[in-house]
């Protein structure tokens, strides 16, 4: 009662109709996000807190604007439109999953642009130009960025980034790597490839950094 009554309070008061269906009806998903790229933000419709990205929506008939999180637009069934069409709840959902693994790609790039602007060396460069290229890292270029990321106190999310191991190579660099190398990316692994890290012979860290 308490989470409906603070929908209530803040959509209603920013649209023309007086019951929340029909409220909702009114609003859309204006495709403008925020990263705010820390978990310190509020959802203005419901009130969640630790939110670190922020969906616009806006209604149609009084033009009023809220941000708030994608799991209020899809809770609430608020429209979202791609090229013109009003999407279904499913490509709705994706639609947002979209924007949000964009805005996480472009804050692992902008982190290791801030890296080799303050370090300046090849290694890490090359790892710039993959990332952009693949969205991808290797594992030696994993441990190496996350490594100086740390080193130079910047601000980053390994759980973001992704790494690559398909080629043989990358798999036979992951085999012969320092387990405590390892540790430096677990959090960028999935949990396919932290199995396949521990099939290797490696541990898991005992806390996840």
């Amino acid at each position: 009662m308490a989470y409906t009554q603070r929908v209530r309070e803040s959509i209603l008061p920013l649209s023309i109709a007086d019951t929340l269906p029909q409220a909702f009806a009114e609003w859309r998903f204006t495709g403008h996000t925020h990263d705010h790229e820390q978990p310190i933000e509020t959802c203005h419709l419901c009130g969640q807190e630790g939110l670190r990205y922020h969906f616009e929506i806006q209604n149609d008939l009084t033009h009023h604007a809220l941000e708030v999180g994608s799991h209020c637009i899809l809770q609430f069934n608020v429209a979202v439109y791609e090229n013109g069409r009003r999407l279904t709840p499913a490509d709705a959902k994706r639609r947002l999953d979209k924007l949000m693994q964009k805005m996480r790609l472009d804050s692992c790039v902008a982190s290791l642009e801030k890296l080799a602007r303050s370090e300046r060396n090849d290694i890490l460069t090359g790892a710039l130009a993959h990332y952009r290229t693949n969205k991808k890292l290797t594992p030696k270029q994993a441990f190496v960025v996350f490594w100086r990321l740390r080193h130079n106190y910047i601000d980053h999310d390994p759980s973001f980034f992704n790494v690559t191991l398909k080629k043989k190579r990358y798999m036979d660099d992951l085999a012969a790597m320092e387990t405590s190398k390892i540790h430096f990316f677990w959090k960028a692994l999935t949990p396919s490839q932290r199995r396949t890290a521990v099939a290797l012979g490696h541990i898991a860290p005992a806390k996840i950094s």
